[in-house]
C-alpha cells in the first residue's frame, strides 16, 4: 500500500483548490472490503472505486489539500 492510498483512507483530501477539482474518501466509505472514493470537478460529483482514485491523483498531480466544505479531512 502507498502512502497515498494510507492517507486517503484515513481521511486526508487530496486536490487542485485551484481548478477546484478533489478527490477523498468518505467517512462512511473507511474499513470497507471495497470502499468508494468521490471524485469533484466542476462542480460536479462522482463515485470512483480507491484504483481509480489513486490514478487520478497521481495523473493530475493532485496534493492534499482543504475542500471548501469539508476542510482537510474528510471525516
Amino acid at each position: 500500500m502507498s502512502i497515498i492510498q494510507s492517507e486517503i483512507k484515513s481521511g486526508i483530501i487530496y486536490g487542485d483548490t485551484i481548478n477546484n477539482e478533489y478527490v477523498y474518501m468518505p467517512a462512511s466509505e473507511f474499513g470497507l472490503a471495497e470502499p468508494l472514493c468521490v471524485y469533484e470537478a466542476d462542480g460536479l460529483r462522482e463515485d470512483i472505486v480507491l484504483a481509480e482514485a489513486m490514478r487520478l491523483i497521481r495523473v493530475r498531480s493532485l496534493k492534499p489539500a482543504k475542500h471548501p466544505l469539508l476542510g482537510a479531512s474528510s471525516c
